[in-house]
């Protein structure tokens, strides 16, 4: 989330809040309409197989539509998509940024393929 801080900043327009939000959102004063949005997306990254009618219906109940809900699954889904494949491909966070550096889940997983598989990627496979 870090590297979409821009984005971020232009809805809620104050850096406090950013950093609250990436550090913890459940501990800040936000409307309801937000925090179960929020729920919903922490919900889907990490328990999807508990994923239910009831998690829709709670968005429906804070004014989403149909429309706005899929367009926030396809979006949650797509982050976890990206954040899957760069972390296989040993991916690392950039220096600059705070999130990510100490909980050491970006190793190179080169060091797992065969040796002479080095340029695998290279080459297109």
């Amino acid at each position: 989330m870090e590297s979409h801080e821009p984005d971020l900043l232009d809805e809620v327009h104050y850096h406090e809040i950013v950093q609250q939000i990436q550090e913890d959102y459940t501990q800040i004063d936000i409307d309801t309409a937000t925090r179960k949005l929020l729920d919903f997306a922490v919900k889907l990254t990490l328990n999807v197989k508990h994923m239910d009618e009831e998690d829709i219906q709670s968005l429906r109940l804070e004014g989403f539509s149909d429309e706005s809900i899929l367009d926030a699954v396809h979006l949650i889904s797509y982050f976890n998509f990206v954040n899957r494949v760069l972390d296989a491909l040993g991916a690392k966070p950039e220096t600059d940024m705070r999130f990510g550096k100490e909980e050491g889940i970006h190793q190179s997983s080169m060091e797992y393929l065969p040796q002479g598989d080095e340029d695998i990627f290279s080459q297109g496979i």
